[in-house]
């Protein structure tokens, strides 16, 4: 035999039977390759399920980011993930539900769903639980529905650039941020006012607020207003915001960040290699990640379900695009 070994060892290894060393295994199936025999086929795993992820596109790379690390924890623990992106035109969040219901998901992670908008009616959750699907929700909370939920600390995430953009001599500080429809963004919202009262003791901001869509080009038009309002920094709710507003600044002529500083948030893949290095607060995403299947696996396999909603610390990385106030 090519590799040296029994016949009855390869009948072993071709069967996929045990009693066969790992060199002696790794030197039959190198023999086959040699000799232009096919494999024989992994034995099939025994499935632990399926669940299901819904996200928004995956044009923001923060999505992609949770979707990866939501997929490789599952994986990790046997189970299939159907990822359900929601885009333009395409299907909407109920529809992606009942396709997977209809295909037997044993539970379901949402990110950044209808669980943020404030409006949004928690029945469609209420309804799946009663079905006794298991569901954990991401950057959003429905505490009527008693489903649990995990959420960065965004109320800390804007104190942090606050307090940074502050130390660096800036008085005349702006937000720009989702829509008030949003749990995030109104969170956002609620810790720059504080900050700002307690760090410069501006009571009075509303002018300073500007709520936008989450994408470059929001973040440019939030910043442009700002920016006429004289403010020599920007807050911003994202990293493809605080994208739009560099564009906005550099449009003007102003350099970030000798004249405007600019911060966002997320730390998404690729922000530490832009022009400046963007800084940024960070979500914990691998934390997340983990702590979301953890929990959903917990309640597939029995555990009570909690609508209570653990939050996580966000992490200030400072990078190029801020710098010391503008004299």
């Amino acid at each position: 035999m090519h590799a040296g070994v029994s016949e009855a060892t390869v009948s072993r290894v071709l069967n996929g039977k045990p009693g066969v060393s790992a060199a002696k295994r790794q030197a039959v199936l190198g023999a086959l390759d040699v000799l232009g025999y096919q494999r024989p086929a992994r034995p099939a795993q025994r499935p632990q399920g399926l669940v299901g992820l819904i996200t928004p596109e995956l044009d923001n790379p923060i999505f992609p980011a949770f979707a990866q690390a939501i997929e490789r924890s599952l994986a990790q623990h046997g189970h299939t993930t159907i990822l359900c992106t929601q885009v333009p035109g395409g299907a909407s969040e109920d529809e992606f539900v009942d396709q997977l219901v209809e295909r037997g998901a044993q539970g379901i992670v949402f990110v950044s769903g209808l669980h943020s908008d404030v409006g949004a009616s928690a029945e469609r959750y209420a309804r799946l639980l009663g079905k006794g699907i298991p569901i954990v929700m991401i950057n959003g909370h429905k505490p009527e529905t008693g489903a649990p939920a995990l959420s960065t600390d965004d109320r800390l995430a804007a104190r942090l650039a606050v307090s940074h953009l502050a130390d660096l001599g800036h008085r005349q500080i702006g937000l720009a941020v989702g829509q008030r429809r949003y749990l995030p963004a109104l969170r956002k919202v609620e810790g720059f006012r504080t900050a700002m009262a307690d760090l410069l003791g501006l009571t009075s901001v509303e002018e300073l607020i500007e709520h936008t869509l989450f994408s470059v080009e929001g973040g440019q038009a939030a910043a442009a207003a700002l920016l006429d309002r004289g403010c020599t920094a920007v807050v911003c709710g994202s990293d493809l915001m605080a994208l739009g507003a560099i564009r906005a600044a550099r449009s003007r002529g102003l350099r970030v960040p000798a004249d405007v500083s600019v911060t966002g948030y997320d730390d998404s893949p690729l922000v530490a290699f832009t022009d400046p290095p963007l800084t940024t607060v960070r979500q914990p995403v691998t934390a997340m990640a983990m702590a979301a299947v953890d929990t959903l696996l917990e309640a597939m396999h029995g555990g009570a379900s909690r609508g209570i909603e653990l939050v996580f610390r966000p992490e200030l990385i400072v990078r190029g695009s801020t710098g010391a106030a503008p004299r």
